[in-house]
């Protein structure tokens, strides 16, 4: 079968590991556990950038974790075969802890208590989806789209009346995604980014003079604003904040699905269940993020046993404190760096500022990448994985610590025979 047929299952079915390579001395690798891919809304314009970016920047490891749709996931196993690039599969959703909307307490969402963005790191299970995690996605996608094609209708009318011309509408839009990320209309579910473009460049397409699209904005946004009227991501960001967000006029409230449905999800596509951390992401730090150790202990308990952290959000002394310590707890932990805004940002994550990640933190991120490939390969060899199909852990382990060394050598291993089949597929041109 010529690999560029290859699905994430197929893929990961065609290793043949050697040996019992130790992972603990190896060079030192850059990886990026999370970025998104078109149709999501992305910094990158294709699969084949996103990849290519990767590969001219030395990344060993690239993960994805998009939402709603994964058909694009075969186009990356392809390009990351191409380039030797080693992939992660993940999805990110979202769900509702009720018992902390009530309460009021923020977890990694700083705008909504209660609300809560769920990972699930080493997916294999996506093509085809299987039918309890079709069900539940399906009923994610019909609740955004519904709020999507509502805002959008609020959106354009706003913007006629403000005199910019345009005909949006939810399903211009989606058609649009679809065109410009050259992905099927299927595959495309729109989020508040994806409005924002559209109507950004509407804009900029009626007021091409500087001063009339200060006045446009102006209008638009009921005041004087300061943004940069010539830079499109700032435009963008400032239609989400000034029309789309809680208290404004395009504002449609989320539905969000309970987060127990969220969490089986995660464990029916086949992955590992992992949290994301804001940590100083926010100011202040969510309730739910601030006593590291009450948050290890009550994501244990909900059998989450993996977490994720986007270090660009972080200064180094935090990112550190909260790796650290939730790696001291068991944890595995990962990060990436999402590229889910217009910024074009290195592929390699990085602390505020673009400041580098410290070298320890950076091993754990590298170990939790390495559990994540062991993970993916057991799986899609019909194996046990990391955790079990209840989320739980396999009891065949005296501590965790045990645990995570012997995933991460696997997945050293499963690393080194990937990179052998990428080689061989290379040489034989079969890419």
């Amino acid at each position: 079968m010529p690999v560029t047929n290859l699905m994430p299952l197929e893929l990961f079915q065609s290793l043949e590991l050697e040996g019992n390579q130790n992972a603990v001395d190896q060079p030192e690798l850059k990886v990026n556990a999370h970025i998104h891919l078109p149709p999501n809304f992305s910094a990158f314009g294709s699969v084949s950038e996103a990849v290519e970016l990767a590969y001219s920047q030395g990344l060993t490891i690239l993960g994805v974790s998009n939402y709603y749709d994964y058909t694009v996931y075969s186009d990356f196993t392809s390009n990351a075969l191409h380039r030797g690039v080693f992939p992660l599969y993940g999805i990110e959703t979202i769900g509702l802890i009720n018992e902390y909307v009530a309460s009021g307490v923020r977890l990694n969402d700083p705008g909504n208590p209660g609300k809560t963005y769920l990972c699930s790191k080493g997916a294999m299970y996506l093509e085809p989806l299987p039918h309890d995690a079709l069900q539940i996605i399906e009923q994610i996608k019909a609740r955004d789209t519904y709020r999507m094609n509502a805002m959008a209708e609020i959106m354009s009318q706003l913007f006629t009346a403000a005199g910019v011309v345009n005909s949006l509408n939810g399903e211009a839009i989606r058609a649009g995604v679809a065109s410009r990320t050259n992905q099927p209309l299927s595959t495309v579910t729109l989020q508040e980014r994806h409005l924002a473009q559209a109507f950004q460049e509407a804009l900029f397409a009626t007021s091409p003079l500087h001063e009339e699209r200060t006045s446009l904005i102006n209008q638009l946004f009921g005041h004087h604003s300061s943004v940069d009227c010539s830079d499109a991501a700032a435009v963008q960001n400032e239609i989400r904040s000034r029309l789309m967000k809680a208290g404004r006029p395009a504002f449609i409230a989320d539905t969000f699905i309970d987060f127990s449905d969220a969490y089986k999800l995660t464990l029916a596509v086949g992955g590992i269940p992992a949290y994301p951390i804001l940590a100083d992401g926010a100011s202040p730090i969510c309730e739910y993020e601030q006593d590291v150790d009450a948050l290890a202990a009550d994501l244990a308990r909900r059998s989450i046993y993996a977490v994720e952290l986007i270090p660009i959000r972080n200064t180094p002394d935090v990112l550190t404190t909260y790796v650290q310590r939730l790696r001291s707890k068991g944890l595995i932990v990962t990060a990436g760096t999402e590229h889910n805004t217009p910024d074009l940002l290195p592929m390699a994550p990085a602390c505020v500022r673009n400041t580098p990640i410290p070298p320890a933190t950076q091993a754990v991120f590298l170990e939790g990448a390495l559990v994540v490939a062991a993970h993916q390969y057991l799986k899609a060899n019909g194996q046990q994985g990391y955790v079990l199909n209840d989320g739980t852990l396999p009891g065949t382990f005296t501590n965790f610590d045990e645990r995570i060394l012997w995933y991460r050598n696997l997945g050293y291993r499963v690393l080194l025979a990937y990179q052998r089949f990428a080689r061989t597929c290379q040489d034989t041109k079969k890419l």
